[in-house]
């Protein structure tokens, strides 16, 4: 499917990535519908997008119909409501297990031309694209948060990914003000097979005592010119999140520089996983 055949694009997951990637969809256009199982997450992403489009709008960065457009997202709890879309972007948590069997059914429901893509930031495309009867047509498109605000999208190819999906994907993040990077299938991509060890590094150095959060945070700040420490992105990311990429990283290499700290899985055995749950390396009021 070209380009410019996509009207409907359907995007799986209602959490923080999701309804960012619905957002700039919309955007730019494209009719869309927002799928979670669990209502309570389909009005907290509504929210969440009314808020930023009027931020943006505020600042002259979207136009009135940008924000209306933004507004008029569909949403449902069932993923039935996806037959009609030309794509869809998948954007549940790090669970290989779960994403294989939503693109299964997406497999099932969707018409034979329509092309589907994962936002994972860690799991193998080839493996889900697997879970399908159309691995050509299966790609990873792994946005960065907050969506809105960032450039950056990994376009991941997976063995069986046709030519034509690339290109297709590639020219999607163009259209959505976004610069598309191509990475190889390998665990973690490019961006967290770098990142995560660091961040990895930075708990260690915590547990260690090597030095406070705040020295830690400072020391890449100021001697790196990182926007943010490693434990504030660590936070802000989600200490779950790190731990399942780490995870991920750790297996898939099967190599020990990739083994996360034993402070970062008892942080998140403990439920203090970072701003959303008012509690990290820092304390969120």
């Amino acid at each position: 499917m070209s380009i410019d055949e996509i009207r409907h694009v359907g995007v799986v997951g209602a959490g923080t990535m999701g309804h960012g990637i619905a957002q700039v969809c919309a955007v730019q256009g494209y009719q869309v519908t927002l799928v979670d199982v669990v209502p309570q997450a389909l009005e907290r992403a509504l929210h969440n997008i009314a808020a930023s489009v009027e931020k943006l709008h505020s600042k002259g960065k979207l136009t009135d119909a940008q924000r209306q457009a933004a507004l008029e997202i569909n949403t449902a709890t069932d993923i039935a409501a996806l037959r009609s879309a030309n794509l869809i972007i998948e954007a549940v948590s790090e669970d290989a297990a779960l994403k294989r069997d939503i693109f299964a059914r997406l497999d099932e429901l969707t018409p034979p031309h329509a092309i589907l893509a994962t936002n994972t930031s860690s799991i193998s495309i080839t493996a889900i694209a697997a879970a399908t009867q159309r691995p050509d047509r299966v790609i990873g498109m792994h946005f960065m948060n907050p969506v809105p605000l960032m450039q950056l999208v990994e376009i991941i190819r997976g063995l069986a990914t046709s030519q034509a999906t690339l290109d297709t994907f590639m020219e999607l993040a163009r259209r959505l003000g976004k610069t598309p990077v191509e990475a190889a299938d390998y665990p973690g991509f490019i961006a967290n097979r770098i990142l995560m060890p660091m961040i990895n590094e930075a708990i260690y150095a915590l547990m260690e005592g090597v030095g406070t959060a705040e020295a830690i945070d400072t020391v890449m700040k100021l001697g790196a010119n990182h926007p943010m420490g490693p434990l504030t992105l660590a936070d802000f990311i989600g200490l779950d999140v790190v731990l399942s990429i780490l995870e991920v990283l750790y297996s898939g290499f099967g190599d020990p520089k990739y083994r996360p700290c034993p402070l970062l899985r008892k942080m998140v055995a403990a439920g203090h996983l970072g701003r959303k749950s008012g509690r990290g390396f820092y304390e969120y009021a």
